[in-house]
């Protein structure tokens, strides 16, 4: 008798559907994703496994916004289900009073999430270790946060790791289609004034937290002495009328480009497959595993507690490069120094490729969310019988 599991979650991206069709598949694993709405992030459509849409309460709190998703009526109970995931974020409110039905109906849990904020406070850290410790099971996105957890008391057996990811297949599809034309490649690189570098690029929503600015004004710093620099920034958002403006203010609209928002991978893998480093000044995230994806080397701020937990994908030296957080002089240097090292740019981009295409996958990212699960099935007796029949 498979595992039924019912898997709470703020919303349905588009980047979760291969994860939870990965998970579906498992042996034993029965899934049932139960989604709400965030606003301005659309859901995509499930594809290879059950879910269901949940109410979603988005609420006004004096310290910022908090979310209530509701699942439908009789989904945490054990006539419906052996094993709840929940996201493990202190605005959902409706997790730690679920927690605690669940524990009481005796039904194994998972909570799964960051395990930190990047603004964390000493009572925010004590709710969220609270909140964790009323769950049987823990998923971090990476490694560094799961320890501190075990250090700050949680035992080791209860802490899983599933690395947060991209699908790999429509990158290395995309990328394949791309390499296996190079005139198309060529053309692509003439039409677009791409052909002499470094050309440098930027892939995300345009808000402040990301410091996109600071590569405008990084490369201010750097066209005099390398006239066919490019700077290519995909993506849209609130910020880009003034990164519109800081180009003109900085004369750079013959080498800057804002290309909009790009969300088809056949239309986003050129820019990759042109560009020379990723430069993502602050905040980066999956856009790490993305350009990695592609073996392109990043650039982002060694202030890593203000980072995504994908910063972990990226090892300084070895498939990516840091300059000293809020110095632009030394983000310059930094993309200087890739760009005049070519043994450097080689053995980056080399080492990037391997560790997104080999390390950072979507199979190694799902056993460790079913291995909490089922570590979590195995606390309960009445449910380790799914565990032995599966």
């Amino acid at each position: 008798m498979p595992l039924r599991v019912a898997l709470i979650q703020p919303s349905l991206p588009k980047y979760r559907v291969p994860v939870f069709r990965e998970l579906a598949n498992r042996p034993g694993i029965d899934l049932h994703v139960y989604y709400g709405t965030v606003p301005g992030l659309p859901n995509a459509q499930p594809d290879g496994f059950a879910a269901t849409p949940a109410r979603t309460r988005i609420l006004k709190i004096p310290f910022g916004g908090a979310e209530i998703h509701s699942p439908p009526p009789g989904v945490i109970s054990r006539n419906t289900c052996d094993v709840a995931v929940f996201g493990w974020n202190l605005r959902f409110l409706n997790v730690p009073p679920t927690l605690v039905k669940a524990r009481l109906l005796r039904i194994p849990t998972v909570v799964w999430g960051h395990g930190y904020s990047k603004h964390e406070r000493p009572i925010k850290r004590k709710l969220r270790i609270a909140m964790v410790r009323l769950a049987d099971t823990a998923v971090l996105y990476n490694y560094t946060v799961a320890d501190e957890l075990v250090r700050a008391g949680l035992p080791r057996q209860r802490v899983f790791v599933a690395q947060n990811t991209v699908d790999q297949t429509p990158i290395q599809a995309a990328r394949e289609r791309w390499l296996a034309d190079p005139a198309r490649l060529d053309d692509f690189r003439r039409r677009h004034n791409l052909t002499s570098g470094p050309n440098l690029l930027f892939v995300s929503r345009l808000t402040g937290h990301n410091g996109t600015d600071k590569l405008i004004e990084a490369a201010a710093l750097l066209r005099p002495r390398h006239p066919g620099l490019r700077v290519i920034i995909v993506g849209d958002g609130v910020e880009r009328p003034d990164l519109e403006r800081l180009i003109k203010a900085r004369n750079l609209q013959d080498c800057a480009t804002l290309t909009g928002a790009i969300y088809n991978e056949d239309d986003l893998a050129p820019w990759f497959l042109t560009s020379h480093a990723f430069v993502y000044p602050e905040n980066i995230g999956l856009s790490l595993i993305h350009a990695q994806s592609y073996g392109l080397p990043a650039i982002t701020s060694d202030r890593i507690e203000a980072q995504n937990p994908e910063i972990e994908a990226l090892v300084p030296e070895d498939n990516g490069l840091l300059y000293r957080h809020g110095s632009i002089p030394d983000l310059a240097a930094v993309i200087e120094r890739l760009w005049t090292d070519q043994a450097l740019r080689t053995r980056l981009s080399e080492s990037a490729a391997v560790n997104a295409r080999h390390r950072y996958t979507v199979p190694r990212m799902v056993d460790g969310l079913e291995a909490a699960i089922r570590m979590a099935a195995m606390r309960y007796s009445h449910v380790r019988g799914h565990l032995v029949n599966a």
